[in-house]
């Protein structure tokens, strides 16, 4: 039996792994990966106004998030979803709660990381969220943090696709074809109820980014006939032995 393969996702809000790398997460469970998924808040109050105006209070908002998001994570066959409720608008993470999080990298040892665009003046969590995964995984590399512990590797990160692509500077590398797993990320899509308005909105943005894949992958001279796809924007440089 090889070394068990893992990816870890951080997503500044509950339902921000589901619109912007769902597919990824699906797939990569159904080819033995295993995929935590870790929540900084639950979007309570920037990214719930259908549940505010249905005149919720905050502790209900926040439970009917966390809801939604087990249940699209259960969709995606995640392999473990934790959530570290630390509010948001703003979203703040203490050095208590930095430190947690490097202990969830060098618990995983994840193969590769996917967040946030680097830049995204509409909102701000986004991009703090961005940071902080470069942060703490620079931390969980360091020999000199909790000796004795396993340090992480050199894992990918990958910068998800924004909702505003051109206005976060935001430039794709990478194409995934999510095809063969679209039907679990439009069911786990559609367990986010508080958000119905993007439900369509990301079905669209998959079917262009197929676009693209069919386009880089060979186009009219024989490309896949991808119909679904996610794009990411890698950080660091790839290593590799062929072309």
């Amino acid at each position: 039996m090889g070394e068990q393969k893992t990816a870890l996702v951080l997503s500044a809000h509950a339902a921000d792994f589901v619109w912007r790398c769902g597919g990824a997460i699906a797939l990569h469970q159904k080819l033995g990966y295993q995929v935590t998924v870790v929540c900084l808040s639950y979007g309570e109050r920037g990214e719930s106004a259908r549940l505010w105006k249905e005149g919720n209070t905050l502790d209900e908002v926040k439970s009917i998030r966390r809801k939604e998001a087990e249940n699209a994570a259960k969709a995606l066959n995640v392999h473990d979803i934790q959530f570290f409720d630390l509010g948001d608008y703003p979203l703040v993470v203490d050095e208590q709660n930095k430190m947690r999080l490097v202990d969830v990298l060098r618990a995983v040892q994840p193969s590769f990381m996917l967040s946030h665009s680097k830049y995204d003046p509409y909102n701000t969590d986004h991009m703090y969220t961005s940071e902080l995964a470069l942060e703490v995984r620079m931390i969980a590399q360091a020999w000199g943090h909790n000796p004795g512990e396993k340090v992480l590797g050199a894992p990918q990160l990958y910068l998800f696709e924004p909702h505003q692509t051109e206005q976060m500077g935001w430039k794709p590398d990478v194409f995934l074809d999510i095809t063969e797993v679209w039907d679990q990320k439009r069911a786990a899509i559609e367990c986010m109820e508080g958000q119905h308005h993007l439900w369509d909105f990301y079905t669209n943005v998959a079917e262009n980014r197929g676009n693209h894949f069919r386009r880089n992958s060979g186009g009219q001279a024989g490309g896949r006939a991808a119909k679904y796809a996610e794009g990411f924007q890698s950080v660091f440089p790839r290593t590799v032995d062929e072309l």
